[in-house]
């Protein structure tokens, strides 16, 4: 997400930072610079000027010139400035007697199924009682596709192809009524582009269901287009809020950074993947953390909690200070290292030095390793899991062969597995001082 527009930037902020004091003509350099990147990055150019020219306001003043930092006050102002352009976050109308319906329009290919699943999961793990409503009977096999996310959710889902879209809604929210359904999602169909057919069934199927949010899907990965589509959806239905999919993809950013401005519909989610998790709340202040390349520690701690067991993070935790830490507890901080979402996500969250260090390296290439590493301890007895003062030469011959890797591989790990030991043994001495210095 932002990749090519984080590096940019960060070239940028490292020239400012090396100066201790910054002139005018060093604000109009990097301010010239950031313009480029912000419109290489696909964000619309009225953003761009209103944001340029509110930043050199701030930068060229008192602000920067009384810092003890100029450098890295102007990157402050940045931040502040990109949170105001990424829009104040907006989350749910929860509000009103149940059940609350919201309805999902958009294009065909935006993504509009698999977000309403995405959603259903999300509201559901919020203690919500969720009904989905399969109201595109045009796209073949959406239904199946919706019914299917509802049997891997254990979420109800309201179908019927002899009925019209707007029927079926009205149906689904009666029925939502007597079951006791606290949120309706409905579904609808999309289109190729936007004509009078859709917005007509789409103001037909919220003058039966009376919704609370209309929210719109948009595939952010076609740049400024998504722009127009929103506007057009806004002028014609009572948009609501935005869900901006495939932000993991190649994605210049440029529309997530534009569309609040231009359109001034919120944005309330964005989707980092194809996994049923991979929905987030839209957080202005996180999002412009990871464009400028600061990470997301809160989003990271997030997904921490959502993978590991809080019991079992404790155990480990004072095995690793107490100098007890096993491979068999290595193998399952990888299993649930897993769970938290592909790892390239991961390290674009790491903050400071340590994320700068981790965006050098290839996700692709670490997470060969990490098959590997799992192999080879798989391959491992019980014992020798726990001791592996015992490996010696013939036992890794044997983990070698198990696993299909080398005698090398398997040495390799044992050192890597001895220098983490050894860290922690570092980290118990010195009570967890120089953590600090990793996130800068």
């Amino acid at each position: 997400m932002f990749e090519t527009l984080t590096g940019r930037l960060n070239q940028i902020f490292d020239n400012l930072r090396r100066r201790g004091k910054l002139s005018e003509a060093d604000v109009d350099a990097a301010m010239k610079e950031v313009r480029l990147a912000l419109i290489e990055a696909d964000v619309h150019f009225s953003v761009v000027k209103t944001f340029i020219a509110r930043v050199r306001e701030r930068a060229v003043g008192a602000e920067v010139s009384k810092a003890l930092n100029p450098g890295q006050q102007v990157i402050k102002i940045v931040n502040e400035e990109l949170i105001a352009s990424l829009g104040e976050p907006v989350g749910l109308n929860l509000t009103g007697p149940k059940p609350r319906v919201i309805m999902m329009v958009g294009l065909q290919g935006a993504g509009k199924t698999t977000a309403s699943g995405k959603l259903a999961r999300l509201m559901k793990a919020k203690g919500e009682r969720v009904l989905l409503v399969a109201g595109d009977p045009y796209r073949p096999a959406a239904v199946q596709q919706l019914q299917q996310l509802g049997e891997r959710l254990d979420v109800e889902v309201e179908a019927d192809l002899s009925l019209t879209p707007p029927q079926l809604a009205k149906r689904a929210v009666d029925k939502a009524e007597k079951g006791g359904f606290g949120l309706v999602i409905v579904d609808t169909a999309g289109r190729s582009q936007m004509d009078a057919d859709l917005m007509d069934e789409l103001k037909a199927i919220a003058a039966n269901i009376n919704p609370v949010d209309i929210l719109l899907v948009v595939d952010s990965m076609i740049g400024q287009e998504a722009l127009n589509i929103a506007q057009g959806f806004k002028d014609a239905i009572n948009l609501t809020g935005l869900i901006l999919t495939k932000m993991d993809g190649d994605s210049r950013g440029g529309a997530a950074i534009s569309i609040r401005s231009v359109t001034g519909v919120p944005i309330k989610f964005i989707g980092t993947g194809e996994k049923l998790d991979a929905l987030e709340v839209y957080d202005p202040s996180r999002l412009s953390s990871r464009i400028l390349g600061m990470g997301d520690m809160i989003g990271l701690i997030e997904k921490a909690e959502a993978a590991f067991d809080g019991q079992d993070m404790e155990k480990q935790a004072q095995k690793m200070m107490k100098g007890g830490f096993s491979l068999e507890d290595w193998l399952d901080q990888m299993k649930q290292m897993k769970k938290m979402g592909p790892l390239s996500q991961i390290m674009e969250m790491l903050p400071g030095q340590m994320g700068q260090a981790a965006r050098g390296i290839d996700p692709t290439v670490v997470e060969k390793s990490f098959k590997q590493s799992e192999a080879i301890i798989n391959s491992m007895t019980l014992k020798e899991r726990r001791n592996p003062d015992i490996l010696n030469a013939s036992r890794r011959r044997r983990i070698a062969a198990g696993s299909g890797m080398e005698v090398q591989d398997v040495n390799r790990l044992i050192k890597q597995f001895r220098e983490a030991q050894k860290m922690m043994k570092m980290f118990q001495k010195t009570g967890g001082k120089g953590l600090g210095k990793l996130f800068g």
